[in-house]
């Protein structure tokens, strides 16, 4: 008789993220569709959710809720241990885990200010292989540069949670822009601005991230203080306007 597999075993290989819950507000989904995480024997590994993070995996089968640690060898996390509980699923798995702190999730619950991450994971389809970005851009400074905070949005037909606008951050360096939501990159894209257009248009072509390898159309408008974004989905035309109505994602930052 084969002896039966440990669930560390039985969490080997690659997952994509189903759904995420942070601080008690749920991410929309959106945000997750290329999100990956990927176990090795006890390594695991996060792909397309912008910084790459690495590190080793522990599981506990016999603690109750199961239990795993994760200590990070690769990425922003490097060198810290985060504590969670797992249990799973049928085509899948779900995890509850402490992104700060070393006092472990009780419940598979999040709640604001907690730090808490609840995230429900099924069995990723192979991976496509990522094009490359359809052009490059200029190197220098543009009117853009800096960091923005996240003050509203809109984006999957509805106003994103406060939760998110507490976190997000976008950031734009030559012409590389980044956007975070706490610690996590959900966007790392190379950009191109036309200012002679009206509204102005921006072109991103994304690296790394939610989007990763695919090409995107914007408009903005800025008075240095404050920054508007209207983006299409992937493939989908420019936006005409600022309005925040169907799939394209509005949002408003101020300079910090």
């Amino acid at each position: 008789m084969k002896p039966s597999k440990s669930d560390l075993d039985l969490l080997q290989g690659s997952w994509s993220v189903a759904a995420l819950e942070m601080d008690g507000a749920g991410m929309p989904p959106d945000m997750l569709a290329e999100g990956r995480i990927e176990v090795k024997g006890a390594r695991f590994r996060s792909l397309n959710m912008g910084a790459v993070y690495e590190g080793d995996i522990v599981v506990d089968s016999d603690a109750r809720p199961k239990t795993f640690d994760l200590t990070f060898t690769k990425g922003p996390e490097k060198g810290n241990t985060n504590r969670g509980i797992y249990e799973i699923e049928e085509g899948g798995w779900r995890l509850c885990l402490a992104t700060r702190g070393d006092a472990r999730p009780k419940k598979f619950a999040t709640k604001p200010g907690t730090g808490h991450a609840l995230q429900t994971l099924r069995r990723a389809a192979p991976a496509k292989p990522a094009k490359a970005p359809a052009r490059a851009a200029s190197k220098s400074a543009t009117e853009l540069e800096g960091e923005w905070s996240l003050v509203s949005g809109y984006m999957s037909g509805k106003p994103m949670d406060d939760v998110m606008i507490q976190y997000g951050v976008r950031s734009f360096a030559g012409n590389r822009t980044t956007l975070k939501f706490g610690p996590q990159t959900y966007i790392d894209a190379l950009f191109t601005l036309d200012a002679s257009q009206t509204p102005h248009a921006i072109d991103f072509a994304h690296t790394k991230g939610m989007y990763a390898g695919k090409d995107q159309l914007g408009i903005y408008e800025s008075d240095g203080k404050t920054l508007k974004l209207s983006t299409a989905p992937p493939g989908q035309p420019r936006p005409a306007d600022f309005e925040m109505r169907g799939a394209n994602t509005v949002s408003i930052f101020r300079k910090r």
